[in-house]
């Protein structure tokens, strides 16, 4: 669908980085960094975009990313570094970085379908591609250089509740009278609207895209209050139980299956279960992310047997699961021809019909989409990205200090996790999703050089130093209920 703003979305698109200046003005950086990139994406429309020549669009994505790197770089005084030394982080952006030059490279050749054309690659486009995706990964680099104490962390899963108490009023609005706010303040729906017609009710959508995102949101946030209950953390003056039952409760009226089954999974987890296996769980199911193309190609993947237990549940999310299983193969198909660096943009990786030249595929996830773009090498470096933090928090957890630190790290591990899983039948990336991933690596890599250094000292003074860690990793306690 098309969608035809009215002069109000073209506002809240340039009046976003004008809330943004007052945001880190008014707050620390920390939290203005996160409100930046989340109230961007609760709040501005959906598909509405400013373009000019020459450039990369500016709209929902673009327009929180830049205005958090000026209101960083302007206000907050904090020079945005992409990396201080070279590591596998920086090895995968790189290849981000490099891959869609080899891909323009390898398809210099134009695509003739029935009634039009596929254009050619040439540089213009992989610069084009490269300054999008710079623009894209800028949360991942405010994350990892801003949010790294235990502080930073427990602020995440705060400001994470509080967004999902706020948003859970229009949220049941909508859910009454269906979801129009979009609609009436934007001038356009942001999606099919009977697709967010579910079991005799509505699903939500506020300013997202599909009511899918709104559960998957609340979902995280349902998660997130779970830690602060397990720390008995106050919120609001509200009980930690009670929010997390409250939010459990909107996240059930949200009717989206997915969403519930993870909240299902992990609440219970974060609740009741040690930290370190906690972790253990978030790296199983990343691998699982990172090794889902190759099950796929190789017909390991066990796609009858969860089409099967589907039907148990419900026949119509049985044949939606099979079609997209069958887009997948169709689309694996045709991205096997140029499986390391892909078929590049402009749809070029989609499937046609010989006789009238319209797509016949469906793209629903986003792996399926980078594969077929960019290639298993662009695959492995954007979701290497997002899986990295994991493995690297895992293996930091030993060095966190309390109990408290090792809750919440595990609490955002798991969050981080189950955004990757997501991205499998979906194609849901936010830069919120950066932001968190970024703030996870950040705080593994604190608490490893605060360990090395630790060491290091310990082993030239020939003493064991005994006492509180600095400040920067100290985490804040939560006053306790009387």
């Amino acid at each position: 669908m098309t969608p035809s703003p009215n002069w109000f979305a073209t506002l809240a698109l340039l009046f976003w980085p004008i809330v943004v200046l007052w945001v880190y003005y008014t707050r620390p950086i920390n939290q203005a960094t996160l409100w930046t990139i989340l109230g961007a994406q609760l709040l501005l429309p959906v598909g509405a975009a400013i373009k000019f020549p020459g450039v990369p669009q500016f709209d929902k994505t673009s327009i929180p990313n830049l205005a958090a790197l000026i209101g960083c770089m302007l206000v907050a005084r904090s020079p945005l570094r992409v990396w201080s030394r070279f590591g596998f982080p920086e090895a995968l952006l790189l290849m981000s970085l490099v891959g869609p030059f080899i891909t323009a490279q390898l398809n210099t050749d134009p695509i003739f379908l029935v009634g039009h054309i596929l254009p050619a690659l040439d540089h213009y486009d992989a610069l084009s591609t490269v300054v999008a995706q710079f623009l894209f990964l800028l949360p991942f680099f405010l994350g990892r250089q801003l949010l790294r104490s235990s502080a930073d962390t427990e602020v995440i899963l705060r400001t994470l509740v509080i967004a999902g108490l706020i948003y859970s009023l229009p949220i049941l609005f909508e859910l009454r009278v269906s979801p129009q706010l979009h609609y009436w303040l934007y001038g356009y729906y942001p999606h099919e609207f009977i697709q967010q017609m579910r079991d005799g009710g509505y699903r939500a959508m506020v300013f997202m895209n599909h009511g899918l995102m709104v559960a998957f949101f609340v979902m995280t946030t349902v998660v997130a209050a779970a830690a602060l209950w397990r720390m008995r953390a106050n919120l609001l003056r509200l009980q930690p139980a009670g929010t997390v039952a409250y939010l459990s409760a909107i996240l059930v009226l949200c009717k989206s299956a997915a969403p519930m089954i993870y909240g299902s999974a992990l609440v219970p987890l974060v609740r009741f279960t040690k930290p370190r296996f906690q972790l253990l769980i978030a790296t199983v199911l990343v691998s699982t992310a990172l090794a889902y193309p190759m099950l796929r190609a190789t017909g390991l993947f066990p796609t009858s047997s969860l089409i099967n237990v589907s039907k148990s549940i419900s026949r119509d999310r049985a044949d939606s699961l099979a079609f997209r299983f069958e887009n997948e193969d169709r689309l694996l198909e045709r991205a096997s021809h140029r499986f390391l660096f892909g078929w590049g943009r402009w749809g070029r990786s989609g499937i046609y019909d010989p006789e009238s030249g319209k797509g016949t595929s469906v793209t629903d996830g986003r792996w399926i989409i980078t594969i077929g773009a960019f290639g298993l090498f662009g695959f492995l470096a954007e979701f290497g990205l997002l899986v990295f933090p994991v493995f690297h928090a895992a293996s930091a957890l030993k060095y966190a200090r309390s109990m408290y630190d090792k809750v919440n790290l595990a609490a955002l591990g798991l969050i981080v996790a189950i955004n990757v899983v997501d991205l499998l039948p979906n194609a849901a990336l936010t830069p919120w999703t950066w932001l968190l991933a970024g703030a996870l690596l950040g705080r593994a890599e604190a608490l490893h050089a605060f360990a090395h250094h630790r060491i290091r000292f310990e082993h030239h003074a020939n003493v064991k130093l005994v006492g509180r860690a600095p400040r920067a990793l100290r985490p804040i306690h939560p006053r306790r209920r009387k």
